[in-house]
Parts: C-alpha cells; structure tokens; sequence
C-alpha cells in the first residue's frame, strides 16, 4: 500500500487502523535538538481527541502519545522519531453486520475495488483515527518553527451549514478559538453553530462546514516551482484530510469575479522593506511565500455514518436500506480544527528546511 508518507525534508509515514492494536507515525528528518516532552504532543492531541464535547464522537480514548525512538534527554536526536499511540476503547463487534455492506459515502467500496478486501471495523485505514499520528507529528513542528521563526498557526470554525462567523483572521487570538467547543473565536456564532449541530445530531443527521487558516510571521522565499508550490503542497494536505472537500487560498474562487486592477496587491515598503498594501494572493506568488500571512479556508463534508434509513448495496450487489449505528461525530469541524494546524505546520517545517539545504548548498 503506497500513500503512507507526506514531506521532503521532514517526512512522516503513518500507520494504524480504527481498530487495529495502535496509530503511529515515523518522523524522519527531524532537526536535532528540539526540546520536546510526551506532555506537550499530548496538549495538541487532547484537542483532537473523540469524547471531548457533547457534539463529538463519544468514543472514549485518551490517546496518550508514546515516544519510542529518536529522543535522548529530552531532545531530539535528528534520527527517526515513533510516535505511537495504543487504540483502547475499541469495538469491532458493532461492525460486524457491516461485514458485506457498502455504506454510503463511505470509502467500502472503494477499498475493496482496489485491493479486493477491506478491514470493515470503522473503516480501518480509511478512518479520521489515523489524523492522530499527523496531530503528533504536526506537534513537533509547530514547535520547531515556533522557535526558530516565531511562526504561528492559527485554525478555527468559520463556517458550519450556512452560519458564518464575522471572523478577522489577521487578528484572530488561539485563546478565542480554545474558549468554547466549537473552536469558532466569536462567541455568539458559536452559540448558534453549536445549536445547530446539536439540532442535526438529534435528527440523526450530519452537517458540514468550513475551518480557515492563517499563518503568521512566515519569512519570503520559501516554496519550490514548479509542482512543490507552497500552495499546492498546502492543498493537497488539507484534501488529504478525511471529509475535506474544498481548498481556496486568498481570495480563492472570489477572484473568478473580480478585476485585475482590483485583486492585484499594491507594493510598498513596510517597516523598511518590500511589502505589499494588500493581501489578495493569500501571502503567496508563483508559489513562493511573500512574507504576508498566508490565510486559506477548507471544506468539510457532512460526516457519511448518519441515523437516517439509506439505500446502498452490499458485496454480492443486494439492494439495501441501512440506518447506521454507532459512535459517530455529527459534525467535524471542532475535532478538525488541530488537524489542519497540524497539516500546515507539517507543509511549513518541509519547505523551510528545504529552503535552508538550497542556501547551504549554494554557498558552497
């Protein structure tokens, strides 16, 4: 099975199933001496972690991260680091009837077009349980740019069903975003969004909805013409997020109506250097970092395990009615959130140290 690994420089390879013994992550490229503590990935895992909220999944898992190589008094050895996290409240049994049945919306079919089998408990491979090894490694890097660039990344619920926050992402505070259980930083669209998710779980249905993203302090030049835009890397992480379906940086599809005398971003100096009045291109050109806060917005779908009758089929081509059952979050997005912080970290710390391999190879 290829598909496991993501990055360049620092790359991850993630294993694990919903159900299977464990989730894991090898991190391999990691700098040397980063100070970093099982405590601290833990934090960032909490935030993802199901059974948090009445609007997440009720599944009981602590997730406590494991570090099993790659540490030596308490800092990174610039060898390969495991990060292992053991699966605990597991229940295979409540999927046994879903042996043979493809669910709707659901990867079932499309595993077994492809390998001709399928682990059925949860969706194995398929299943959002595997972001736990992104979240561990994604911790790792956030803190590493954290340090060596002030690099901040901030994530938070925009949008959920049609109810979208006013929200300024270039003063957007994480303290806002942690202050209620939606991850929305304005209090009052939280309520509503809250109510509103909670409204569809008691319907036995699903929403769906939108998380934006800003980076802050991020230096130009990073990025890597022509196929390892920064954009394009940053895309294709956000769409190998379970459930996401849309990417837009900047102005994203917003630009399709406007002028290029009105999307254009004026130039001028800014605190002594080259800068820009306005920030249309989402902190990106040519797919090079401008210095700008990079910001961009992913979709979610509604979650496809629903309590609501559906037709399907099941392996031997059988019309179906299925109502779903089991432990299922009504709406994504707060449990999303810390994966697309991890994702865009993930992208930053590879293009960042591939950048710093171009400048010591070229003063040779």
């Amino acid at each position: 099975m290829t598909g496991n690994s993501f990055g360049v420089a620092f790359k991850i390879t993630t294993c694990g199933e919903s159900h299977g013994g464990a989730v894991a992550v090898i991190i391999d490229g990691c700098p040397p001496g980063i100070v970093i503590s099982a405590e601290e990935i833990q934090a960032e895992l909490d935030r993802r972690k199901p059974g948090q909220s009445r609007i997440t999944s009720p599944r009981q898992e602590q997730d406590k991260i494991h570090i099993l190589s790659g540490l030596f008094e308490g800092k990174t050895t610039g060898t390969p680091l495991l990060l292992l996290a053991y699966n605990a409240d597991m229940r295979p049994e409540d999927y046994e009837a879903l042996k043979k049945v493809y669910r709707p919306s659901h990867a079932d079919f499309t595993y077994m077009m492809k390998y001709g089998r399928r682990d059925f408990r949860g969706s194995g491979r398929a299943s959002a349980r595997e972001t736990l090894a992104r979240v561990a490694a994604g911790a790792i890097a956030k803190k590493y740019l954290r340090e060596q660039l002030n690099l901040e990344i901030l994530s938070y619920v925009e949008q959920v069903g049609s109810l979208r926050a006013d929200i300024n992402h270039q003063t957007v505070q994480a303290a806002a975003i942690e202050a209620n259980i939606m991850r929305c930083p304005n209090p009052e669209w939280a309520e509503k969004m809250i109510q509103l998710v909670e409204r569809v779980k008691n319907e036995g249905d699903s929403i769906g909805g939108i998380i934006k993203c800003v980076i802050r302090n991020i230096p130009p030049g990073l990025g890597e013409p022509v196929f390892d835009k920064l954009p394009a890397d940053l895309a294709k992480a956000m769409l190998s997020i379970n459930a996401a379906k849309g990417f837009e940086i900047g102005s994203g599809f917003s630009s399709a109506d406007m002028r290029g005398s009105e999307h254009n971003d004026p130039m001028a100096l800014k605190n002594g250097k080259p800068g820009f009045s306005s920030n249309h291109a989402g902190g990106t050109l040519g797919g090079i970092s401008t210095g700008e806060d990079i910001y961009f917005r992913v979709a979610f779908k509604p979650v496809s395990t629903i309590g609501k009758q559906q037709q399907t089929l099941n392996q031997d081509q059988e019309a179906i009615l299925l109502e779903a059952s089991g432990r299922h979050d009504p709406c994504v997005l707060p449990r999303a959130v810390p994966i697309v912080d991890a994702m865009a970290a993930l992208v930053m710390i590879d293009h960042y140290l591939r950048q710093q391999r171009m400048k010591l190879g070229s003063s040779d």
